[in-house]
């Protein structure tokens, strides 16, 4: 089998940049060690997702791709790396362009989610500073760029408790990312991230992934954003976070599970994607966002949360990799007797 690897790598900086603009692309440690746990499987050609890529994998042209590419710039950027691979009749893993670009348009996956009966909590998009003006949301509310990943933009400073708070960060916002910001209702809820592997009715939920925000610095608002992703939480000084398995009486962790389900259906995800999750004043859960290409960092000290939750099932990060292409190729093969074939096939590749 020859496995295509799709990736954006972050650029070498010196001295390393205090910008999110990069914080969705891989380190090379990842995209290393992505490569050594699809090794097992068959021959791995890295195929970086610059402006090349579309010469690069006709050329390459692989029996499957394995994409972690999340793309530079624009609302449906995540979803140019599988359009390609449609384009040239290759198969790749994970969710189809429809579904990368709802999901990274916070405001057409919430929209998408109500229609479907997923609670979420209530939301506005503003283009403007001006759409601010009748704005019926109750304080406090939240703020973020509504079409961003790995808490870009996401900051302490965007909990907002007053209307000249909210004007003031969300024209920042709209001045630096050049896009429209999301306002939601801020949960007072404890915080959960659901990391979901399969399809259809065999998807299944791993370990749930706690936030324990009492280990933020004093005075941090309870947010998993951007500084507390990536620059108060290192390997030097790791914050104690996190805590999986969730410890959760078992009816909240079924709802919390039935939940990121529905919200995966919903928006047609496949393959694996994390849900991420809050409750609100009464307990019940709402969905945040969907995240259909997860972070994947291979260092438990990093607290990436889909590797997290797999080792909590017992599964190895190269295991978790190999498992999201088995799934894959099931899907991608057929019915029955051609799934049997490609499962005999990936075992002889295993062996």
């Amino acid at each position: 089998m020859r496995i295509g690897l799709a990736y954006n790598q972050k650029p070498d900086e010196e001295p390393p940049s205090t910008s999110d603009a990069f914080a969705e692309w891989d380190e090379p440690a990842t995209i290393d060690a992505v490569a050594r746990a699809l090794a097992p499987l068959g021959s791995v050609v890295r195929l970086e997702a610059d402006a090349s890529f579309p010469h690069k994998l006709a050329l390459a042209r692989p029996d499957i791709v394995f994409n972690m590419a999340e793309g530079f710039d624009g609302p449906s950027r995540e979803a140019l790396v599988p359009a390609i691979c449609e384009y040239l009749r290759v198969r790749y893993t994970g969710s189809d362009p429809l579904t990368l670009g709802l999901a990274l348009h916070k405001a057409r996956a919430k929209e998408a989610l109500a229609h479907r009966g997923v609670p979420t909590p209530s939301f506005a998009c503003a283009e403007r500073t001006n759409d601010l003006v009748g704005l019926q949301l109750p304080f406090p509310l939240f703020v973020k760029p509504v079409a961003e990943g790995s808490s870009k933009g996401v900051f302490a400073r965007n909990l907002c408790a007053s209307p000249a708070e909210l004007a003031a960060r969300v024209g920042e916002l709209l001045a630096c990312y050049a896009q429209p910001v999301l306002i939601e209702s801020y949960l007072p809820g404890p915080e959960f991230t659901v990391a979901i592997l399969g399809n259809g009715d065999s998807a299944r939920c791993l370990p749930l992934v706690g936030f324990d925000f009492s280990t933020l610095p004093s005075g941090a608002p309870p947010v998993y954003g951007y500084e507390a992703k990536w620059l108060w939480d290192t390997p030097a000084r790791p914050l104690s976070i996190f805590e999986c398995p969730a410890r959760v009486p078992a009816a909240l962790g079924e709802a919390i599970e039935r939940t990121a389900l529905a919200a995966y259906r919903a928006l047609g995800c496949r393959d694996w994607c994390r849900v991420d999750i809050r409750l609100d004043a009464r307990g019940v859960p709402n969905v945040l966002e969907l995240n259909p290409l997860p972070g994947i960092l291979p260092d438990p000290a990093m607290n990436s949360c889909f590797p997290k939750a797999a080792r909590a099932a017992g599964m190895s990060y190269d295991a978790l990799i190999q498992e999201v292409v088995r799934i894959a190729w099931r899907r991608l093969v057929g019915e029955a007797a051609r799934e049997n074939r490609a499962s005999e096939a990936m075992a002889r590749a295993l062996a």
